[in-house]
């Protein structure tokens, strides 16, 4: 098969992205694929329509790569590609929109509450920060809602930290999301499937310092992983049940990875939905494959196969 890669693209995760589609594109090198290395700018459409691909993997990750952006734009040229669909990417993208299907379907996720930067500016917003820690508790954390990677969350402990880490949040978007910081165990579960669905083994992350930030995620020795995640059984059942459950809510096909939080009574809260996960040499999803027994190249062969079965 012809298939293009995408990586790279104009979004504060670039690199990640780079690191991801390169490891992909040699993957399916080894694998006899023909493959063609894209990166995002004015020539991509023209070059989609010379090339002839038969499918597209998207390995971009943040902003127009994971928000139904690029997902759109392969449906208007009628171009296969990797990964969830556009609704699902761009509900998945948004923490905001997410959380409240979360809700909607039953989904335990943490309180929260969403600002936009427009009522800071014009509605005074600053003055209901307060009132947002006491209803949802502190500690808070502060995260921007369409961004990935943890770039741009804080963890405010009180109420003098608040506002410093909404300003931080702000710099990454426009509209903020206040959720109530659950401590417990982290845990992502990865699916795999469109009408049949796998779950991998849940991995567990923890950060030698602080919480599972940027730096924690993609630089090697920050964080211990564990997988499958040390957790009894039927604990690691619920929390694949609610992975399950939550990559149907948001009609997603392919692949997902489900971010959970096991609070203390053993309850798995959704934290977000991420419908392109890394595939770096740190990342979770081809961590939890290994485990399952797929290495790294089969698991590339098999979102494939996935994505072509999708278009079948």
């Amino acid at each position: 098969m012809r298939i293009g890669v995408l990586m790279g693209g104009r979004s504060l995760e670039r690199d990640v992205s780079l690191r991801s589609g390169r490891r992909v594109s040699r993957a399916l090198a080894e694998l006899g694929h023909e493959v063609l290395d894209l990166d995002v700018d004015e020539n991509l459409v023209p070059t989609l329509k010379d090339e002839l691909l038969d499918l597209v993997y998207i390995a971009l990750h943040g902003k127009f790569g994971e928000d139904g952006t690029v997902q759109e734009l392969f449906e208007i040229l009628d171009v296969p590609y990797t990964g969830p669909g556009v609704f699902s990417s761009a509900i998945g993208f948004n923490k905001a929109l997410s959380k409240e299907i979360f809700q909607r379907e039953g989904i335990p996720t943490p309180p929260f509450f969403v600002l936009s930067e427009a009522t800071f500016q014009e509605m005074g917003a600053v003055h209901s920060l307060a009132a947002a820690g006491e209803k949802l508790g502190f500690p808070l954390v502060v995260k921007p809602v369409a961004q990935g990677s943890a770039l741009g969350v804080k963890v405010a402990n009180r109420e003098d930290e608040l506002l410093e880490a909404v300003r931080s949040a702000l710099h990454y978007d426009d509209r903020i999301l206040l959720e109530n910081y659950v401590k417990g165990t982290e845990v992502a579960v990865s699916i795999l499937g469109n009408e049949e669905l796998e779950a991998l083994p849940p991995v567990e992350t923890v950060p030698r310092s602080g919480f599972y930030d940027f730096d924690s995620r993609y630089t090697p020795g920050l964080t211990e992983y564990y997988c499958p995640a040390r957790l009894d059984e039927e604990v690691s059942r619920r929390a694949v049940e609610t992975a399950l459950h939550t990559h149907r809510a948001l009609g997603c096909m392919n692949v997902s990875r489900v971010d959970i939080i096991i609070d203390g009574a053993g309850v798995p809260q959704v934290l977000e939905l991420n419908i392109s996960p890394g595939m770096t040499e740190t990342s979770l999803l081809p961590m939890a494959a290994e485990t399952a027994g797929l290495e790294f190249k089969h698991l590339v062969e098999r979102l494939i196969k996935l994505a072509m079965e999708k278009y079948a």
